[in-house]
């Protein structure tokens, strides 16, 4: 106190005061200026000051290893922390950033405060990303507004996310740093990232060759998305809003059956009530014992609709269509179906409204977040990828009263969802080759569509050629048929025995005939499953026989344009219903049946001059069934012996002339009533058995056995 009182009386002596308090207490004073302050920035790296774009970092900020302890390194799990920046250091606003980060040590995210996983499976924490890197986008702050525009506030300059995970096979002494950081918006570039110990920076700057369109919205311009998602506030309360959500599919080959879509509520929102759709779950336990109950403590939670941070929505039946209280929304109530435009342009989209509540700091009219973490499944479908929302201009409606005006939305945000193709072993159906000039069928990828845990069977062995016969028959009847067939074509046989495809759909492709002007393939649709599907599709894309094709007989048959190279396929009216797998005539000891619809499909070769049916460009390069992409078979049928080469032709081509030249003599020599004892004996006689016409070859094995054909020689 003696020396805080001198100080003050006596001026000259401040300076000589300040240095002996700091002496005596510098080390303590610094320690809460460097920890115990949040009010007071860190000192920023001297790159950052260079920067005159968008200045991204990552901070290793420390791991511990955690259990199960072992002695594997690579086994071993260490919980980690880091934390990611991203500031606008640059003369223009950043909308709806997002960054990549290249993690690179088999890492699992466990929580990510600031911003969410762009592309994450939808499933939520925790989320496997060490792999191909993972995209972070901005959530709750997506835009990044300037320092002129805001006087240098950071808070609306830059945003912090805090990473918080597991990682693996890292030794103690390393420091485990992704590969890369980089922002991935659309104009900017960025360099290399540069590392120094725990610590990485890159500045990435707006691209001077990239021509950004005119935007003349106020927010992001709308984007094409093979499935897009729009969410509408309709109505704005303090502390409730009613929203719509509008589904598009935009990919000519995109499906949906049965759709079930959930999200992820951030902010403890839920759901009071629902129009053109229904959630799985409507338990009122959750907010009763939640957040929302505490504060909302006169609310009846016994009527709401759900409480769950992720709900699981559907589509409501056709028979709520025009139900006053659930229904009369248009585009509603298909049972969860969506078809391509190239189909039904008014199934092509579905509607649905929901009345939500929000929660505490967010108790006013304008404090608006729509969901996060977008997925949508159905049956047998394509997989999607959704984005985080953006926002987009509000949309514009017809003025409801029926005038010549247009109202628009509060506010409006939009998801972006595109096809991802299949990894091998998660297709969801799976195609067979076979072809008019070999014996044996190829039939799917072994595991084309999964396997379980089944150690009686090889997952990753070649599936074993198969008799024509055995593809109608279910894969767990098929065993015998494939020992008797590889012993009766020398096939070696593994010790143990390839696994099933387990695909709930299978596709033939068999190559019928190749002529001269053309060929024709047949192709044969298997449903599998008990479930049967309705207004089917299925579409071929090829390399280079698209420029042939002329018809398809059974099916209605369309080119399209996009994808390129594409024909569209779907049943004609009355033949559109593929029906599942039913029991056979006697159950107790026939095999099931599958549901099976067949068509032929022809091609001229006057489009396709130099087309190499046999050696491959008859087959599809990619085939898709109700937008599932099939997986194909990994090898083309092989030509059986007798037609392998010209020179293994000889013997048959020269037994055939001499076949030829004794007919011929045989009928110049022969009149009258003689005829009918030589076609007797030609009938008998090896000319027509099945045996001959497996050493000839070159003709399907049928046209040799139809003898009635030398009928055509009785009426000469």
């Amino acid at each position: 106190m003696l020396i805080r009182s001198t100080c003050i009386k006596i001026p000259w002596s401040v300076l000589s005061c300040i240095a002996l308090v700091v002496f005596s207490c510098g080390i303590k004073i610094t320690k809460a200026q460097d920890y115990d302050s949040p009010d007071t920035p860190a000192a920023p790296p001297p790159e950052q000051g260079k920067c005159d774009g968008i200045f991204v970092t990552y901070n290793f900020m420390g791991r511990e290893k955690i259990y199960p302890l072992v002695k594997n390194t690579s086994a071993q799990a260490w919980s980690f922390k880091a934390m990611a920046t991203v500031l606008n250091a640059g003369a223009y606003e950043l909308k709806s950033w997002k960054i990549l980060i290249g993690f690179q040590h088999d890492e699992l995210l466990v929580s990510v405060d600031g911003a969410v996983v762009a592309n994450g499976d939808g499933d939520g924490f925790p989320i496997k990303v060490g792999k191909n890197g993972t995209l972070f986008a901005g959530f709750p702050q997506s835009d990044l507004e300037t320092a002129i525009d805001t006087a240098g506030d950071y808070t609306q300059m830059m945003v912090q996310v805090n990473i918080k995970g597991t990682l693996f096979g890292v030794k103690p002494s390393a420091t485990p740093m992704p590969r890369t950081i980089k922002l991935v918006n659309d104009g900017y570039k960025c360099p290399g990232a540069t590392r120094r110990g725990s610590y990485m920076h890159v500045c990435c700057k707006r691209d001077p060759k990239f021509k950004a369109k005119k935007i003349k919205t106020k927010f992001m311009p709308r984007q094409y998305g093979d499935l897009s998602f729009t969410y509408d506030i309709l109505q704005a309360y303090e502390n409730k809003y009613t929203a719509q959500v509008t589904i598009d599919n935009n990919h000519p080959l995109g499906r949906l059956d049965q759709w079930n879509l959930t999200w992820e509520w951030m902010r403890n929102e839920f759901i009071n009530s629902m129009k053109g759709a229904y959630t799985h779950r409507k338990d009122p336990s959750d907010c009763i014992y939640g957040a929302q109950g505490q504060y909302y403590q006169d609310f009846d939670f016994s009527t709401v609709m759900n409480c769950q941070k992720k709900p699981i929505i559907s589509d409501l039946p056709p028979e709520k269509e025009n139900d006053d209280k659930v229904g009369r929304l248009p585009y509603c109530c298909k049972n969860g179906t969506l078809l391509p435009n190239t189909m039904n342009e008014t199934k092509a989209r579905a509607i649905f409204q929901l009345e939500v509540f929000k929660l505490p700091p967010d108790m006013n009219r304008t404090a608006l977040y729509p969901p996060q973490n977008w997925k949508i499944e159905g049956l047998l479908n394509p997989t999607y990828i959704c984005g985080p929302p953006f926002r987009v201009d509000p949309t514009e409606f017809p003025d409801p009263s029926g005038i010549a005006a247009t109202s628009s939305a509060v506010a409006s945000w939009q998801v972006s969802c595109n096809i991802t193709h299949p990894k091998p072993k998660h297709a969801k159906c799976c195609i067979s080759f076979s072809a008019y000039y070999a014996d044996s069928v190829v039939p799917c990828n072994t595991c084309a569509c999964g396997c379980g845990d089944d150690a009686r069977c090889n997952q990753n062995a070649v599936p074993l050629p198969l008799p024509p016969d055995a593809l109608l028959v279910p894969f767990a009847n098929r065993t015998q048929k494939a020992i008797a067939w590889a012993k009766l074509k020398h096939h070696k046989l593994p010790a143990k025995l390839p696994c099933p495809d387990n695909c709930g759909v299978s596709i033939n492709w068999h190559l019928d005939t190749d002529y001269k002007t053309g060929w024709t393939a047949r192709i044969t649709l298997f449903n599998w499953d008990e479930v049967p599907f309705v207004d089917w599709f299925t579409a071929f894309q090829f390399k280079k026989a698209f420029p042939g094709y002329e018809k398809v007989y059974s099916f209605n048959g369309t080119k399209l344009t996009r994808p390129n190279n594409t024909i569209f396929m779907e049943g004609l009216p009355g033949l559109n219903y593929l029906v599942g797998e039913v029991n056979g005539t006697h159950p107790d000891r026939d095999p099931k049946v599958p549901g099976k619809q067949q068509s032929v499909i022809s091609f001229l070769k006057k489009d396709t001059p130099h087309i190499k049916v046999a050696q491959g460009d008859g087959f599809p390069s990619q085939v898709f069934f109700n937008g599932e992409e099939c997986a194909l078979p990994k090898q083309l049928p092989i030509i059986s012996g007798a037609t392998r080469s010209p020179t293994s032709m000889l013997p048959a081509i020269l037994l055939s002339a001499a076949t030829f030249v004794l007919i011929s003599d045989i009928i110049l020599s022969v009149s009258g009533n003689k005829w009918n004892g030589v076609l007797e004996r030609i009938t008998n006689s090896r000319i027509c058995s099945k045996d001959y016409g497996r050493l000839v070859g070159s003709y399907p094995t049928s046209r040799w056995r139809d003898c009635n054909k030398f009928e055509m020689y009785r009426n000469l």
